[in-house]
């Protein structure tokens, strides 16, 4: 037997899933029992496809004529975006073809349509590469962790911002420098501002949200700050205090609600996620069953990303003709936490007027909010009158941190807005 696959988009990821699948078809037909073979390529740029050997496969620059295509059982989708992106996905869906994509936005922002009508159509709909690249990570959580609750999710999802902040914190270069050179090394875009803001990691927080609660998450109730603000004496200061700055998605189950969020985070030196560097994704999970697990490798990229959008057709091909499972099993919806709810340890940086009392002041706003203080480090001048005060708070609850930096802010002697991080704690 023998199963025909399509390929909108013959760019970055799609060039690597053509090549995977013409130079390892015996490999695939080995592992999944059938003949996997690649059909079709359409993209608007024919000019790619002389970048392969597509001798006996059609090729196009019409997607839909790809969905039309009687040999096509597999539509892969990898042109990313919402539009016209969702339409192709629905018209092969419609047709009663499997759909297999990389596009974490559109997941986000439309999966429970995509989701009905994979399940209306008793088709598939699989994602494996829009989250974390070729990390299995929602192969694992859908399968390998499917008997645990799970307790708690966090996760380097975006290699921009975990190589940005690798060079600010080995080589000592400034947020704006280590962006250049991510740049320059083809790690960051231009504009960049998906990434290093936060967006493409709250993408991939709400798929991972969705699958571990069974629940509808809309993007607009997540936690979002990327990783502009951090500043090289942030990155310092926490490497002095044993910690390691990443930008981390956030995942947890509390008192029946989820708390899902992206920020920069402090992580202790000694924590798996620590020594995660440049570009590499990780992501920790603990299950009530299971503890703590850890899934590392590369996060994007051509051949990463495509040996898990091939994974995701050697799934479909390994199922035959069984009934297709739902991409996401939606139950009762959840409540996603308020931000203002959720309890953690901070990281403050005030820069105040070096000068008697300064700190008594500050301490006294603290205690007035509840917030207890279990370090304090004031650091040498860095201009003229100017010195940074570096706080560490016990666990409490962000809104009285929130309440109490607004009042120091607005004391005569801080000179600058202070600067808030939160600290993992599992």
């Amino acid at each position: 037997m023998s199963i025909g696959v399509g390929v909108i988009g013959a760019g970055v990821v799609g060039g690597g899933v053509v090549r995977t699948l013409v130079s390892n078809r015996d490999v695939i037909k080995d592992k999944s029992g059938m003949d996997v073979a690649l059909v079709h390529v359409a993209d608007a740029r024919p000019d790619l496809f002389k970048d392969f050997d597509l001798t006996g496969i059609t090729t196009s620059t019409d997607a839909k004529a790809l969905v039309a295509d009687p040999n096509v059982n597999v539509v892969c989708e990898l042109i990313g975006g919402i539009n016209p992106a969702k339409s192709f996905i629905l018209a092969a869906l419609d047709a009663k073809k499997n759909v297999v994509t990389a596009n974490k936005m559109l997941l986000a922002h439309h999966g429970p349509e995509l989701c009905a009508a994979a399940i209306k159509n008793g088709v598939e709909l699989r994602y494996e590469a829009a989250v974390a690249g070729g990390i299995p990570i929602i192969k694992a959580l859908r399968e390998g962790l499917a008997a645990n609750r799970i307790e708690f999710v966090c996760g380097i999802l975006n290699g921009t911002c975990n190589y940005i902040l690798s060079r600010m914190t080995y080589d000592n270069h400034d947020f704006n420098d280590a962006l250049k050179i991510a740049q320059r090394l083809g790690f960051a875009e231009t504009p960049p501002d998906l990434d290093i803001e936060g967006h493409d990691t709250a993408h991939k927080c709400q798929i991972i949200a969705s699958l571990c609660y069974s629940t509808e998450v809309n993007l607009e109730d997540i936690h979002i700050e990327g990783v502009t603000k951090v500043t090289h004496a942030d990155v310092a200061y926490a490497l002095d205090m044993g910690y390691l700055i990443k930008l981390l998605a956030l995942v947890r189950a509390v008192n029946g609600e989820i708390e899902v969020r992206v920020h920069p985070t402090l992580v202790q030196e000694d924590h798996l996620l620590a020594s995660v560097r440049n570009e590499f994704n990780a992501v920790y999970v603990k299950g009530d069953v299971s503890d703590a697990t850890l899934y590392y490798g590369r996060g994007a990229g051509r051949m990463p990303t495509a040996s898990a959008v091939v994974s995701d057709i050697i799934d479909i091909a390994r199922r035959g003709d069984s009934p297709a499972p739902a991409p996401f099993n939606y139950g009762p919806k959840r409540k996603v936490r308020n931000m203002g709810l959720v309890r953690g340890k901070y990281y403050l940086r005030i820069t105040t007027r070096d000068m008697p009392g300064v700190l008594g002041r500050i301490c006294t706003i603290l205690g007035n909010h509840s917030v207890s203080i279990s370090g304090v480090n004031q650091k040498e001048k860095h201009e003229e009158d100017r010195v940074h005060v570096i706080l560490m708070t016990e666990m409490t609850v962000e809104s009285a941190v929130r309440k109490a930096v607004s009042e120091i802010d607005g004391l005569d002697v801080v000179h600058e807005p202070t600067h808030l991080l939160r600290v993992l704690t599992d």
